[in-house]
């Protein structure tokens, strides 16, 4: 289903103190929404690691597997509460593990997320964001980490578990020189998103992280474009104060490049925004 509205402020992508690493409840990152003129806001934490033994097993990167229908809970309860003020979007942002994904599909069809943002956090083991990766590596190695990743990327596009795919080249964050190596597999992936018509977000988390801006950059965006692939925004903001950053500017930014629209997601029902 493919709705069309008027223009409407949306940010999809949220975290909050549950994951270790943001701060602020969910409810701060609601009342900043409101407060910045949204009006819909995505809440859209870290989701456990459901396949391990332990409960928690890294407090700082996200919640416990016993919190998980507690936040469920927190944010249906929020979505009420809030109506008629903001629309409250259930979300929840996954990392995508090729081995884990009918483990991960089971508990999300438990609860009536109105999306789920598919994210790659880790390739060949090692965080994205861990700066020393790089070091030392040939341009051979540099090339087949880069091709690594569009992989997975790939392949969560073909799972069919996601509406969106979270922030797809932010391997840029700590190493700027990543847009510039060289390989086909970037355009290969955005063709393959297209066809299997997941959305794509522009996060302006870069900002954040040594290279600036957002992810992905205006070529991966023009290819995306090329490709039919739908844009939505997120700030993957982990304090209430980024909520709805850079709007805006992505939106001025996205005409540019020349899309028409942008899109976001209703119990899992894309509706498309004239930008």
């Amino acid at each position: 289903m493919n709705n069309s509205y008027s223009p409407t402020k949306f940010d999809l992508h949220t975290h909050h103190d549950r994951c270790g690493h943001a701060r602020g409840k969910i409810r701060d990152y609601i009342e900043a929404a409101i407060d910045s003129g949204l009006d819909i806001i995505g809440i859209s934490d870290h989701t456990p690691y459901f396949s391990s033994d332990e409960d928690q097993p890294y407090p700082h990167i996200t919640m416990p597997k016993s919190q998980f229908p507690e936040y469920v809970n927190e944010v249906l309860s929020l979505k009420n509460m809030y109506a008629g003020k903001i629309e409250v979007l259930l979300g929840i942002e996954a990392d995508f593990f090729p081995n884990l994904v009918e483990d991960y599909r089971l508990n999300f069809d438990l609860y009536p997320f109105d999306y789920i943002i598919g994210s790659i956090h880790h390739v060949d083991g090692i965080s994205i964001f861990r700066k020393g990766r790089w070091d030392g590596l040939s341009t051979k190695e540099k090339i087949r980490t880069k091709e690594t990743y569009y992989s997975l990327i790939e392949q969560s596009a073909r799972s069919g578990m996601f509406q969106i795919l979270g922030h797809i080249d932010a391997m840029k964050g700590y190493y700027p020189a990543f847009s510039s190596v060289q390989t086909a597999v970037v355009e290969h992936t955005m063709k393959v998103i297209g066809e299997h018509d997941i959305a794509i977000e522009i996060n302006t988390s870069g900002k954040t992280k040594d290279v600036g801006g957002w992810y992905p950059a205006d070529d991966i965006l023009e290819k995306a474009l090329h490709y039919g692939v739908k844009v939505t925004f997120g700030s993957d903001a982990h304090d209430p104060e980024r909520v709805g950053d850079d709007l805006e500017s992505v939106r001025v930014q996205l005409k540019k490049i020349g899309f028409k629209d942008w899109v976001y997601f209703k119990e899992k029902k894309r509706i498309t925004v004239t930008l």
